[in-house]
């Protein structure tokens, strides 16, 4: 007997709310699994890099991904114990920054001769009077420092996928009924593999040069904490849209605190901004391109889901997470339909019949 659409409906709308239910509920066990799962990605792209290298090519692949793993590890952690410092100091001289905002609007308010009228302090004392550079810091920065919670449950996790890869075909293949479905499985996963590996090695890339250059100019602006900003820079720049953004709205917002001066802080600005714009619409464009074939609403759409669900994590993870679900619907006939909702080009390739040349569960 054939669903009727009406029952089709109902049992998608139930599946989604269960869905979205057990991602808000399952938030603290789900969030490190799928973020080492994305890291193991990462990683098995930069190792599949390194093994082209004459020297590291010589070595076990499960000695690189395991070398890979360590350095990643500490990496993190390092980022981690910077960003904790650096909350830290800011908290530190915010009365500094405090005084510097409220010197250069007495100065604007003296330039205009402003400084008696009554409107004006009313004004001035609902706005800087009322800034509070600790509390905004602790609000906006404490999202990072927070991310340190959850690094240790990533890094197990992504050892022990790392660890599993080899048996873990042989088990799929054993499970499913027939050498058809196991073939139709292995070929999904090997898509899945083959996109977001792509899309998160050179993504990283950028964000690496990003965060460099950004860095530089920073260091040349004397803007304190240069480093702390470039990082967040390019941690940001994984988020669609909105990241670059934000990106650069946070070190020039403190910079005025800084220095108390709109010049200076305007030509940061422009500075920071024409980086992003040249490697957000030049450089990653002809890197990148449009391989995850993601309509840029549905981008929206999805950065406000996983934000809502897992805050500035979910933020980051949006694209790869949607990425995957629209090769999974693309895969099948009767969701393909779907997948060609979210796509910004109807070019979905037929369902896979064959395993795939190379993906994450073959051994390379």
């Amino acid at each position: 007997m054939r669903d009727t659409p009406f029952q089709t409906l109902v049992l998608s709308t139930i599946f989604v709310l269960a869905a979205g239910t057990l991602l808000v509920l399952g938030r603290s066990i789900l969030l490190p699994i799928v973020t080492a799962t994305i890291l193991v990605y990462l990683l098995e792209s930069v190792a599949g890099a390194l093994r082209r290298l004459p020297v590291l090519g010589h070595l076990p692949l499960g000695a690189l991904r395991l070398l890979l793993l360590v350095f990643a590890a500490a990496v993190v952690f390092v980022l981690a114990a910077v960003f904790s410092a650096t909350v830290r100091e800011i908290m530190a001289v915010a009365p500094t920054y405090e005084d510097n905002l409220r010197t250069m609007v007495d100065g604007i308010a003296g330039y205009f001769h402003f400084e008696n009228d009554e409107l004006w302090e009313r004004v001035t004392a609902e706005t800087v009077g009322r800034i509070d550079l600790r509390r905004f810091s602790l609000a906006v920065l404490g999202g990072f420092t927070n991310l340190g919670s959850v690094v240790l449950m990533v890094i197990i996790y992504a050892a022990f996928i790392t660890a599993e890869r080899r048996s873990f075909q042989r088990r799929l293949t054993a499970g499913l009924r027939s050498p058809e479905q196991s073939a139709r499985v292995l070929a999904v996963v090997g898509a899945i593999n083959e996109k977001i590996s792509r899309y998160l090695a050179f993504k990283t890339l950028i964000n690496i040069v990003l965060g460099t250059i950004s860095y530089a100019i920073l260091w040349a602006f004397e803007v304190d904490f240069a480093l702390f900003w470039a990082v967040v820079i390019g941690v940001l720049n994984y988020i669609p849209y909105l990241g670059s953004l934000l990106a650069v709205a946070f070190p020039v917002a403190l910079s005025l605190a800084q220095f108390g001066s709109i010049g200076l802080t305007v030509g940061l600005g422009a500075s920071l901004t024409a980086v992003q714009v040249t490697l957000g619409n030049i450089i990653e464009p002809r890197l990148i391109g449009r391989q995850l074939n993601l309509s840029p609403f549905v981008v929206l759409l999805a950065l406000a889901l996983w934000t809502t669900l897992w805050g500035i994590p979910g933020a980051i993870l949006a694209v790869p997470l949607t990425s995957i679900l629209a090769i999974v619907l693309a895969s099948f006939d009767k969701t393909r339909w779907l997948a060609l909702l979210l796509a910004e080009r109807v070019d979905v390739p037929p369902a896979p019949e064959s395993t795939p040349r190379h993906g994450e569960l073959p051994e390379r």
